[in-house]
């Protein structure tokens, strides 16, 4: 039963929560900005996309972004060192802005016109707990029909609501579905 794993680890079982490796993923298929914000193209690309259009920049005021326009302009054209406190912000920014621009077309995407996308759940690290101890859980897949939930909770960073939309789906997977709390990974494609 999910939310039953109090002392999870206590046997040695490694792994994470699923709707945490469900997160993962869909970072992984939202892309994004490879180069890190540390190195000058990152931060430059970063600022571009969150100060390209007026709409761009009212999405990263409302995603938190607080620099002044003066000091977005001397960031951009490199005339101003940021400090590590800025850099953190324009990457939250940048990441809460990616997302939400990103969200509705990832929806459509998964949802696949009713047919869903197949999702396949690794089961958690047993490897360092005693044979007595182990529980017997595998490898399983599963297609999820309705993404809209998740995807919005994601683009939201609303890790509860999160989570709560990813045990609703996993509710799929019979009798055995309080197994998949935690897992080593979650994989799906769109």
């Amino acid at each position: 039963m999910p939310q039953k794993n109090i002392e999870f680890g206590k046997f040695g079982a490694r792994g994470i929560k699923g709707h945490h490796a469900v997160a993962r993923q869909l970072d992984t298929l939202a892309g994004g900005i490879a180069t890190p914000i540390t190195a000058r193209r990152g931060l430059t690309a970063r600022l571009n996309y969150l100060t390209r259009t007026p709409h761009a920049l009212a999405a990263a005021r409302a995603a938190g972004l607080t620099l002044t326009t003066a000091t977005l302009k001397a960031l951009r054209e490199g005339k101003r060192s940021p400090a590590r406190k800025s850099l953190e912000q324009i990457e939250a920014a940048y990441r809460t802005v990616r997302r939400a621009n990103v969200a509705r077309h990832l929806a459509a995407r998964l949802n696949a016109s009713g047919r869903g996308t197949r999702v396949e759940i690794h089961p958690l690290n047993q490897s360092q707990v005693d044979r007595p101890k182990q529980r017997v859980v595998e490898y399983r897949t599963l297609n999820i029909r309705h993404w809209d939930r998740i995807v919005e909770a994601w683009a939201s960073e609303n890790e509860s609501e999160l989570d709560a939309a990813w045990g609703d789906q996993i509710v799929d997977l019979g009798s055995q579905w309080g197994q998949y709390e935690y897992v080593t990974n979650v994989g799906f494609a769109a």
